[in-house]
């Protein structure tokens, strides 16, 4: 992996781990693009880890809170949204892998994030905050967050598109999304570290420079797409994703189906 290799794909790992349109999709079909193989577990890791920190820090308020109170309603509704994530996670990994190491959900996974975001358009605001959100209303969003663990279903967008479902207002089902992707994120990186520990790490290897770029990249881009994400939220119009993902999705099952020239 090269630096401008390891700049795009900072880039965009940091901009669609935030936007709706799926980041792992994404990084699945830039390496394919790419054709890179090896040093793509560790640099998939290191950029998981730095997407972390605009998260934090824009919520940073939210997440000092939970710390200083960890018995609060708010800790109670992250941790029993992350519950059904892990379980999803943990009982279908061997399926998980297999679409991630062969990308032949891409285009559907794709499609199926269009569709999400344009139903996320139609819901009605019914106004609930912290208090009036239900333990149920936090597990669906976990339900669903799990579902979004397919490469290319938008983590961000099935959560924001639950959360909202279920009733939350604009501003909390923001906030409540993105409060989710931390252990998400953290444990999408952790397992990405075990694997590496577990695999050969020579074939795993990308030169520290790279990593750096790519990290910096995905850093920075995640902040000013989160900063956008909010904004969309906010005024309801998440759907203009919708039109990019439906028209990747199209492209890619075209490829999967008739060309073959990256799957």
């Amino acid at each position: 992996m090269n630096v401008f290799e390891a700049f795009i794909l900072g880039v965009v790992q940091g901009l669609t781990e935030f936007l709706p349109v799926s980041s792992s999709g994404h990084l699945v079909l830039l390496q394919k693009i790419f054709g890179m193989e090896e040093g793509a577990l560790t640099f998939n890791t290191a950029v998981h880890f730095a997407t972390l920190l605009p998260v934090i820090y824009l919520l940073r308020q939210e997440i000092f809170q939970m710390i200083k109170k960890p018995f609060s309603r708010l800790t109670g509704l992250v941790i029993i949204g992350t519950v059904p994530t892990v379980i999803i996670a943990l009982v279908f990994k061997d399926f998980f892998e297999g679409t991630f190491k062969t990308g032949s959900s891409l285009g559907l996974g794709f499609i199926i994030t269009g569709l999400i975001l344009l139903y996320s358009q139609g819901i009605k605001n019914k106004g609930k905050d912290i208090a009036s959100t239900k333990y149920k209303d936090a597990a669906f969003v976990g339900i669903v967050q799990g579902i979004a663990i397919l490469p290319a279903v938008s983590r961000s967008g099935s959560t924001l598109a639950g959360s909202l479902f279920r009733g939350m207002d604009r501003e909390f089902a923001f906030k409540f999304s993105f409060l989710m992707a931390i252990p998400a994120i953290t444990g999408a990186a952790l397992k990405g570290t075990l694997d590496f520990i577990g695999e050969n790490a020579a074939s795993n290897s990308v030169s520290a420079i790279p990593i750096l770029v790519g990290m910096a990249a995905a850093a920075v881009s995640g902040y000013f797409a989160l900063m956008f994400v909010r904004k969309l939220v906010l005024e309801g119009n998440l759907k203009v994703f919708s039109y990019y993902v439906f028209t990747l999705g199209g492209l890619v099952l075209l490829d999967q189906i008739f060309f073959g020239i990256f799957f």
